[in-house]
């Protein structure tokens, strides 16, 4: 799958600053297409009315973490083939098994860069 700069983005964080963030970072990189949302149960509603073609999901949020968020995309199969970006600021071991065994397609321990971020998402597309 190529690298679209075109295709919409979903960024999920509950931390309205490092939305911006990874908005500003996505811009650097030429996304143009960034839409957010604050947890899981948001996101899962935007995922449900607009077809995105990536989703950067933070995981420790409330009420629905992004891994909840990530094991309800992958049982959805509409959505189950949306490439997922996990971030998160604790790079524990089982959190990483966790997130691939429940089908993540790459994970970024914070803080990052644009250069990290690109090679994460060109990863994705390779």
């Amino acid at each position: 799958m190529a690298l679209d700069l075109s295709m919409p983005i979903l960024v999920v964080d509950d931390y309205k600053t490092m939305i911006r963030i990874i908005r500003n970072l996505l811009k650097q990189l030429g996304f143009e297409d960034v839409d957010d949302a604050a947890d899981g149960s948001e996101a899962l509603a935007k995922l449900g009315e607009r077809k995105y073609g990536l989703v950067i999901s933070d995981w420790n949020m409330e009420p629905m973490t992004g891994y909840e968020l990530l094991k309800q995309v992958r049982d959805n199969p509409e959505l189950q083939g949306i490439p997922f970006i996990m971030v998160t600021a604790e790079a524990k071991s089982e959190n990483v098994i966790a997130a691939k065994k429940a089908g993540v397609n790459n994970y970024i321990v914070k803080p990052f860069n644009a250069q990290t971020l690109k090679d994460k998402i060109e990863a994705v597309f390779a």
